[in-house]
């Protein structure tokens, strides 16, 4: 068992009425605004890790604080709630709020397809799609959600993904664990990408990136202008154009992020089922985030393309894949 406020947990239970006390998950439901009706979920692990679980949105992870620090870059669209989501063409950016785990997919990564499997907007629909949870539960160890998200329409594809988020008690981290199983009689492209997004103070002027990895390619023109510095983060500046690198991921299969000023790392760890990582930099005001994006496929100009380089997975009626990251903070 982990240690809480300097000492074993099991010590810790003898100091408290209620684990509640230390760890815990609060629920609201939203009652204002473009998020109005959205279910809302806090986790306080004790760790001095907070994060917010957004059942309406695929499970998602949303606002995230390390001793108070926050970690997460937040859009100025806020987390909405599910029927504010514009599925054609590029809408997906009316309601991308940020928030520290975005799930892209299930059939459709990047951007919009038109093309034999139907059509999809921006990074797919899964991250629009409201979760029948399953388990909330918090014990002196762990505390657990879990629920199913299913993508599916009439004739069309029926793929669910089982989503279970886990944190030690007392710990600096947590783990997403995923099964996305095709329940349809047809077989059907299965793309999934876990768009994970850090913010100020995290990241500010001197911020190293660390990303081992086989090879990197940078994505166009401005991406290629960059190269030289996409391991080091400057100051915003106004109209910055975003630079998004390929990565083929190394054996490590992690991504380090560090503020040596503030004393804070932030490692992303991810599973052998996702072989590439996509690395978002854009560096201008209001816009000063980081992307880094396991993904499992390293085609990141969508379905179409991935078909035409042979590299659009697939998933055959009752196949499951399993994809797992995990999130750990140092903070000194």
């Amino acid at each position: 068992m982990a240690d809480i406020f300097g000492i074993p947990v099991g010590q810790a239970v003898l100091r408290v009425g209620s684990l509640d006390q230390f760890a815990r998950v609060d629920r609201f439901v939203e009652d204002d605004g473009p998020a109005r009706g959205a279910r809302r979920f806090r986790v306080v692990n004790g760790g001095g890790l907070e994060f917010e679980v957004h059942p309406d949105r695929a499970l998602d992870i949303g606002a995230a604080t390390i001793n108070g620090i926050p970690l997460a870059w937040l859009s100025s669209t806020g987390i909405t709630r599910p029927d504010a989501y514009e599925p054609a063409g590029r809408g997906w950016l009316r309601t991308f709020g940020g928030g520290l785990v975005t799930t892209c997919g299930l059939d459709s990564f990047g951007p919009p397809a038109d093309d034999e499997d139907g059509v999809s907007g921006m990074h797919g629909r899964i991250g629009a799609v409201s979760a029948r949870v399953t388990e909330v539960t918090v014990t002196a160890e762990l505390i657990t959600i879990a629920g199913e998200v299913r993508q599916s329409g009439v004739f069309q594809e029926n793929l669910v993904l089982r989503r279970r988020i886990t944190s030690r008690v007392g710990s600096s981290s947590f783990t997403i664990e995923d099964t996305v199983t095709n329940e349809g009689e047809n077989s059907s492209p299965h793309m999934v990408l876990y768009h994970v997004n850090l913010g100020w103070p995290l990241l500010d002027a001197g911020t190293v990136i660390d990303i081992p990895a086989v090879s990197v390619t940078p994505r166009d023109p401005d991406a290629v202008e960059g190269f030289g510095q996409r391991a080091v983060i400057s100051e915003p500046v106004v109209g910055t154009r975003e630079q998004v690198y390929i990565h083929t991921a190394g054996p490590e299969r992690v991504a380090r992020v560090t503020n040596a000023a503030r004393g804070l790392t932030f490692t992303l760890r991810y599973s052998e089922t996702l072989p590439a990582i996509f690395q978002w930099k854009l560096t201008a005001t209001k816009h000063y985030v980081l992307g880094l994006e396991p993904a499992n496929t390293p085609e990141i100009q969508g379905r179409a393309a991935a078909r035409a380089a042979g590299t659009l997975p697939r998933l055959e009626p009752g196949e499951s894949r399993i994809y797992a990251i995990e999130i750990e903070v140092d903070a000194g």
